[in-house]
């Protein structure tokens, strides 16, 4: 069974080793504030966006810690190729029968990567302005949902292959949104609804 998330992050955890495996794995063991004893190895936990499923787990300290191993095409098509020893990841574990769904649904399956062109600090909250791929563009709507870096948000604005989202002070504390900068690249998921929305349309369109 496809594990789910709603995009509502439950803790930060920091890359603490990376290291080469066999058939280009790379393994990223990160540290975390969940109880090991509760991770089951083969639990899938979503890393700033990417569903990756843990492989080892233990404690170190006051801190529990999971690994995690990265296919090539993750490494490639998601910014897990870039992480590094202190690298900072949103977390959420999967859904569980039971759970509220405070978000959306989100697969943990990265559909492309967003670059932050803009962020306007305001009062109570951050506007973030974002340019996705071209190919991407055309599942952004606005009042629609979208996970960025595992972050479930609402869509503000859209003006071409460029969107904004507003960040709350609860989100900026409580996610890693608070660092961004200009530059910075997040993994993006459109929301499933408007995938499947556009696929129907597409094989209603005359040919």
């Amino acid at each position: 069974m496809t594990a789910l998330f709603t995009g509502i992050i439950s803790d930060i955890g920091e890359v603490v080793e990376v290291s080469e495996q066999a058939a280009g794995l790379r393994r990223l063991t990160i540290a975390c504030g969940y109880d090991p004893d509760g991770i089951d190895i083969g639990a899938s936990i979503a890393c700033s966006g990417p569903c990756l499923t843990v492989v080892a787990r233990g404690r170190h300290g006051s801190r529990g810690w999971f690994a995690v191993d990265a296919a090539v095409e993750t490494l490639q098509v998601t910014t897990a190729g870039a992480w590094r020893r202190g690298t900072r990841l949103n977390l959420e574990r999967s859904l569980r029968l039971g759970d509220e769904l405070g978000g959306h649904l989100v697969s943990g399956h990265v559909d492309g990567v967003a670059e932050l062109t803009a962020r306007e600090d305001l009062a109570d909250m951050a506007r973030l302005s974002l340019r996705v791929p071209g190919d991407l563009a055309r599942f952004i709507a606005s009042k629609g949902s979208i996970a960025l870096d595992g972050v479930s948000l609402t869509i503000n604005e859209v003006k071409g292959d460029t969107f904004s989202v507003l960040i709350i002070p609860h989100t900026l504390n409580v996610t890693t949104f608070g660092e961004l900068r200009v530059g910075a690249r997040l993994n993006l998921e459109v929301d499933r609804m408007a995938r499947y929305a556009a696929r129907l349309l597409q094989a209603a369109a005359p040919r």
